[in-house]
């Protein structure tokens, strides 16, 4: 297999502006609705009543990784950039990133309902949440989705959940992925560009989180940005992966000056904080309003701070922690992941901001997928006439490894790098610029750091001079 197989993504897995007037009413009959009466083996679903119903699982459970040994691997690449690691395909999942990405989407739900709020704080509580849910697909997701191939593109479009997104791989060294989302109803726009740096700690790696996240409420001309926290997967050499996010992030209200700045806590010496996510909502003055709690594998809830000072003042009389805990060696030994308490302690009088829907019951046999990632990736009858050419549904590695056909997702996954090589080769011969489709690279213009911005017009289906990457 290629040395190009970006170990980030081993991580990652641990992103004015075109209207919705660029994809007709008889367009989104066509990309939804088609009659899957003659559906393909990939678990598509016949509509009911007129409403899509999207795949609940894969066509193939998962495929043991219990036959290769990650440190077999590594071992022989200590020192060594880790952009450069070959990873065995048995350790991806059927999953490009780019459609990782838009499991952003999953909670969209979150948006829709702060857009109807009045309030400000009571949207950026809500905005906080989304943030926050965003990343809950990451739980026990520890296979590496497929690195993207330059010029690949994603599309999802969700009536029932009022969105439609696109996404571009725009760079490859350093590889970069740019995502715009936008409401349905003209309501929203949610867009960023990701860019995770890597570090290797021996049993772990983190992900320092790179790129800016921005959303933009337009009933309300107001804009949120924030980037997601540190992502680690440890044991990623001997025992059980597991994955935990912590680190600070900073969500700025641009128009109003407010801000959330939520702290997502690393598990501690006995894993007490493990899942953790506490903070709190400031106006521009740094008075703090709300009180932000809760876990970010299971719910998030919103409470005053003054209830909240008295609640854990009694609550540390109540139960005063031990002291002088000893360090941990390092050694070769695995890293346990300590026991998960289930419940969040609810304190009096705290709202319900969002509460995490369960996995189906065969989500842990096809790669811990949520709901909305089984669908992902299912490929309709008529969609090849509608979707961009470079969209990570015709992938034939992808497609192979969803079908349990492990051998040959390897075989094409390798061939594809190596076309993408000869691709980028001939353009240096010739010196030519690699030009990006849908995204031009730009300034966001809320904090004035160097983002991908949409270009529009890809709902536009002119598909002409599209990359042959497949």
């Amino acid at each position: 297999m290629s040395n190009e197989d970006e170990f980030y993504d081993a991580v990652t897995g641990l992103d004015s502006d075109e209207s919705c007037e660029g994809l007709s009413e008889a367009s989104f009959k066509d990309a939804r609705g088609f009659d899957c009466s003659t559906q393909k083996n990939n678990g598509s679903v016949p509509q009911e009543n007129g409403i899509k119903k999207h795949r609940t699982s894969l066509p193939a459970p998962m495929y043991s990784r219990n036959t290769v040994s990650i440190w077999s691997i590594l071992k022989k690449c200590i020192g060594l950039e880790l952009s450069k690691i070959t990873m065995p395909i048995v350790f991806n999942e059927p999953l490009s990133f780019l459609q990782r990405i838009s499991e952003y989407m999953e909670h969209t739900y979150l948006i829709n309902k702060a857009c109807s709020l009045s309030n400000s704080i009571e949207r950026m509580q809500t905005v906080a949440a989304f943030a926050v849910s965003a990343v809950a697909s990451q739980w026990d997701r520890t296979g590496k989705p497929f690195n993207p191939l330059l010029g690949e593109t994603f599309e999802l479009i969700r009536e029932d959940q009022g969105f439609r997104l696109v996404s571009e791989q725009v760079s490859h060294h350093p590889p970069i992925s740019a995502f715009h989302a936008e409401s349905l109803s003209g309501d929203f726009v949610f867009h960023g560009s990701i860019y995770p740096k890597l570090k290797y700690w021996g049993k772990s790696v983190e992900a320092e989180p790179k790129g800016t996240i921005t959303l933009e409420l337009l009933k309300h001309n107001e804009v949120y940005t924030w980037t997601n926290p540190y992502c680690c997967v440890h044991n990623i050499i001997l025992g059980k992966l597991w994955i935990e996010q912590y680190g600070l992030v900073e969500i700025v209200n641009h128009s109003t000056g407010e801000k959330c700045v939520l702290n997502f806590k690393p598990c501690g010496m006995f894993g007490k904080e493990l899942h953790k996510v506490e903070g709190y909502i400031q106006d521009k003055s740094k008075k703090k309003l709300r009180v932000i709690y809760g876990k970010w594998t299971e719910c998030m809830w919103s409470v005053d701070p003054q209830r909240y000072e008295a609640y854990k003042k009694s609550d540390k009389k109540g139960d005063k922690s031990k002291k002088n805990e000893f360090e941990k060696a390092e050694n070769d030994e695995a890293d346990d992941m300590p026991e998960v308490q289930e419940t969040v302690t609810v304190i009096p009088g705290s709202d319900l901001l969002w509460r995490i829907e369960s996995r189906p019951a065969h989500s842990a046999k096809m790669y811990n997928f949520t709901n909305f990632a089984m669908a992902l990736n299912e490929l309709e009858p008529g969609m090849e006439a509608i979707l961009a050419p470079t969209d990570c549904r015709f992938r034939p590695d992808i497609r192979a490894m969803e079908n349990g056909h492990i051998d040959e997702a390897s075989k094409e996954k390798e061939r594809l790098e190596e076309k993408q090589r000869a691709a980028r080769k001939d353009r240096a011969k010739n010196e030519e610029e690699w030009s990006t489709r849908w995204f031009q690279m730009g300034t966001n213009p809320y904090t004035g750091s160097q983002d991908w911005i949409y270009s529009g017009g890809y709902f536009n289906r002119n598909y002409q001079n599209m990359p042959d990457i497949y």
